[in-house]
């Protein structure tokens, strides 16, 4: 049973990660313009070490204009926990603790991270720092709810979680491992040289996701196509249907029973606002079984 399955009455939990320009409030009437049943967003500027303070009425907003249940928030992408710098790696410590503070006030369900690049030192190293600061953070945080996702890799530089096998060791070093989970990106996952296009490779994909994290910790999907090749560790989202993917690797995932009820969301390029998700949401709807 999935540990983030959410019930029927939230809708098909389809939707994209969107813009909150003019306010993190905002971000609810995009997803209505998007008809989006489930949203991700930043709770701070991506960019910067520091955001903006979250006040008490930023909240009370937020909480009143919500039309969406299922919402995440994206950890900035400054934030590397497998750093070798140590000034660096105290500034993503303290900045995660603020993403996750943030993402609780808020009522998010979870964060979600990139693990983080290793710089040299080694995956076995990188995979060790990152347990040992998710430690650290979540002491900082005794009492918060809200759940790390560890985002799969595309496998670029030194970058870990690249493999399934990673995000596993990653998660099985960590203490409090009701507190991490994982997102499964589906550009990143065949950039990193897993084959989702047809029924069986998407189940091998699947089987070896299982044996090596569960198919339970997975809370989350970002649903992007790939412009560039099986195995290519480079990434670079795509519109559904039009990369190295295609349609039928999204059909397998969306009518997946083993993943009914986990959240969907686009990170497709936005040319226009809202055009772009209109479209690829339609495109994955469609997909859908009767």
């Amino acid at each position: 049973m999935p540990r983030f399955r959410y019930s029927a009455k939230h809708g098909d939990l389809i939707g994209a990660h969107l813009s909150t320009k003019g306010g993190l409030h905002t971000v609810f009437e995009r997803a209505s313009a998007v008809n989006a049943s489930a949203i991700a967003l930043f709770a701070k500027n991506s960019n910067q070490w520091k955001g903006k303070e979250l006040t008490d009425d930023d909240c009370a907003l937020f909480a009143k204009m919500r039309t969406v249940r299922p919402v995440f928030t994206h950890a900035s992408y400054l934030i590397n926990l497998a750093t070798t710098n140590p000034e660096f790696h105290r500034k993503s410590i303290a900045a995660m603790i603020d993403e996750l503070d943030r993402a609780e006030r808020l009522g998010a369900a979870a964060v979600v991270l990139h693990p983080g690049a290793h710089m040299g030192a080694g995956v076995s190293a990188g995979i060790d720092q990152i347990a040992r600061s998710l430690d650290q953070i979540h002491a900082s945080l005794p009492d918060h709810r809200v759940v790390t996702l560890l985002e799969t890799s595309a496998g670029q530089g030194s970058c870990v979680g690249c493999s399934f096998e990673e995000l596993g060791q990653i998660i099985n070093l960590v203490d409090e491992r009701r507190r991490v989970g994982v997102c499964f990106d589906t550009c990143h996952v065949f950039a990193s040289g897993y084959d989702l296009r047809s029924s069986d490779a998407y189940e091998r994909a699947v089987e070896q996701l299982d044996a090596a994290v569960g198919v339970r910790n997975v809370g989350l999907f970002h649903l992007n196509d790939s412009k560039k090749p099986l195995g290519s560790r480079v990434d670079r989202h795509e519109h559904i249907g039009d990369g190295q993917l295609g349609l039928e690797a999204f059909r397998l995932l969306l009518n997946d029973q083993r993943f009914r009820g986990i959240p969907k969301l686009l990170e497709t390029p936005k040319k226009i606002e809202h055009e772009s998700d209109r479209r690829n949401l339609r495109t994955l709807r469609s997909l859908l079984a009767a």
